[in-house]
């Protein structure tokens, strides 16, 4: 993975976040991807903590933008990985850092989202 396309993408995810615009943020997705997070447990109820494909991350993501109205993400860096981007973020909950793993196409394939409070 090229640094330079690290931080494009980087910044351009977290201002398609920024934006709210659903379907900004989805193109960054292949259509089959998975979305791993511990809040997906408390917030959808998915106890595995993992997401498969675009309708079940677009029902979950539109109630977590509808639960935070004011969400706003603040760049830190991007590291560029082996197909992968990590990207470190300040957002409501705190320090965050979300691994992205692209397919053969340059979607991601894989997202795991982490949190420095893993909080509802």
């Amino acid at each position: 993975m090229e640094r330079g396309f690290a931080d494009r993408f980087a910044k351009e995810w977290i201002a398609a976040w920024n934006s709210h615009d659903l379907e900004r943020i989805l193109e960054h997705y292949e259509d089959d991807f998975e979305m791993s997070s511990p809040i997906i447990a408390t917030l959808d109820g998915e106890p595995s903590g993992t997401l498969r494909g675009k309708a079940a991350v677009r029902a979950y993501w539109a109630k977590a933008l509808q639960k935070v109205p004011h969400l706003r993400f603040e760049f830190l860096t991007a590291l560029a990985g082996v197909d992968s981007v990590t990207v470190y973020y300040r957002g409501h909950r705190g320090l965050s850092a979300e691994v992205l793993h692209f397919g053969p196409r340059g979607k991601v394939r894989a997202a795991f989202a982490h949190y420095a409070q893993a909080s509802a």
